[in-house]
């Protein structure tokens, strides 16, 4: 796979959970098939009944029931049955059902995790769905799995910053600018603590292994996994620089408390860092921004991450429709995936709500009745594009040291561990990793 995580949060036991999925043909429904209707070999007229599940927030459950009624109205023998959760639930869930052969005929996948559960056998290889004209072979070619296509790209995406415009023009703090440096950042969380009101902070504190490895790859470092997994490569230097001036911004109360980092929640509007009114910034992607603006009317504005010498972000699909290799209806699956990617009715009916939809003609259909806030996930995306650098999943067998990687940190932000021995902690654990799977491919 080309691309190598934006999203700090991963599964703990999803590689060992996954790893059932290979002990044979039993699990949970004992074989038996995880939609209703008639086999891929029956007639193709029969009715038939499709899972589906996705995550993500509200607005986008709505949109996406809607398809499939649209969907069901042009394909009378084609009805759903639907799942949905908040993203965390979403993750919960997926190893236990992939465990037991129960996935879903049709199903949400994240660039942060298709790699690992395509290369455990769950998902179906779609490369036989035509997509000529509609999605450029070098973007295809960029996203298969050892030479194979597991999901279906249906939107462009972008990780970048969103930021409380209004409060920060009333305050008179200059705002983020397109293309700004890490150390335009930083001197921008410090010049802004002095301006805004006790208990009110420019930016977080950060706990996530992403964030950071979006500094090393802008300094030109590469990425901390590489080689698939094999190799681990994590700067000393600029990790004690990094999280050096974390230390700094906690000790002068430029970003909150521990256990108030630790209680926020994305979209939340009590406890979304944003949404609350306690943090000034946060990140956001293209799918997601249109969310938070929803919560914050008018107020908000985005710009991309900060970039180093070598850019910074990433700009590209990460949102796929997949599909379970256990699923009786493949031909219907798929039948269905195609005509979410291409038709214009289906993009007018979801709109920009899981991003920019990847075909230029269902955009370009939908654009003009956008409202402010779905035109701002296409105003950071054309923010994030220009600098971006490649879009770094972990690597397969990666899910356990991310995770504990975020509980180094966090052990770090509650002054529980030094940074010399969280970089020790975290460098130990990663190099043994690396050789382990090395040795193992061998």
């Amino acid at each position: 796979m080309k691309r190598k995580l934006y999203k700090g949060l991963t599964l703990v036991m999803l590689a060992a959970t996954l790893g059932l999925t290979a002990c044979g043909n039993g699990g949970a429904n004992n074989g038996q098939s995880n939609a209703e209707g008639k086999s891929n070999n029956s007639d193709p007229n029969a009715p038939v009944k499709l899972k589906i599940m996705w995550q993500g927030a509200d607005i986008r459950h709505q949109a996406m029931l809607k398809t499939q009624e649209v969907y069901t109205g042009l394909n009378p023998s084609v009805t759903f049955s639907p799942e949905y959760m908040a993203w965390d639930d979403y993750w919960k869930k997926l190893p236990t059902l992939a465990a037991s052969h129960s996935l879903p005929d049709v199903l949400h996948m994240d660039g942060a995790y298709i790699q690992e559960y395509a290369t455990r056998g769950t998902l179906e290889d779609l490369s036989d769905i035509d997509l000529t004209g509609v999605i450029d072979e070098k973007t295809l070619d960029n996203l298969k799995i050892n030479g194979k296509l597991y999901g279906i790209p249906i939107s462009r995406n972008a990780q970048g910053m969103a930021y409380n415009k209004e409060a920060l023009e009333a305050a008179g703090i200059e705002l983020p600018k397109k293309d700004w440096t890490w150390d335009e950042f930083f001197d921008f969380a410090r010049n802004a603590r002095a301006k805004l009101p006790e208990g009110v902070y420019p930016i977080s504190d950060t706990d996530t292994w992403d964030f950071y490895e979006y500094y090393q790859m802008g300094y030109g470092k590469g990425t901390i996994i590489q080689e698939d997994g094999k190799k681990f490569n994590l700067d000393k230097d600029l990790f004690m620089k990094f999280y050096g001036i974390f230390a700094e911004f906690r000790d002068k109360k430029i970003v909150p408390p521990a256990d108030m980092v630790s209680a926020f929640k994305e979209n939340d509007p009590q406890a979304d860092p944003m949404a609350s009114g306690k943090v000034m910034t946060r990140g956001a992607t293209v799918g997601s921004v249109g969310a938070l603006e929803q919560l914050m009317p008018g107020k908000i504005d985005v710009v991309n991450l900060p970039v180093g010498p070598e850019g910074g972000g990433w700009a590209q699909p990460t949102i796929f429709l997949s599909v379970s290799t256990d699923s009786k209806h493949k031909d219907a699956a798929k039948a269905f995936i195609k005509w979410f990617v291409t038709d214009k009715k289906a993009g007018e009916t979801y709109g920009t709500n899981f991003g920019i939809p990847i075909y230029d003609d269902v955009y370009n259909a939908i654009e003009p009745s956008l409202a402010p806030k779905e035109k701002l996930g296409k105003k950071l995306y054309d923010t994030a594009k220009d600098k971006a650098l490649p879009f770094s999943p972990a690597a397969a067998g990666w899910t356990e040291w991310v995770d504990n990687y975020k509980k180094t940190m966090d052990a770090v932000l509650f002054g529980q561990k030094s940074l010399e021995e969280a970089y020790n902690d975290i460098s130990k654990s990663g190099n043994a990793l690396a050789e382990k799977l090395s040795k193992s491919s061998k």
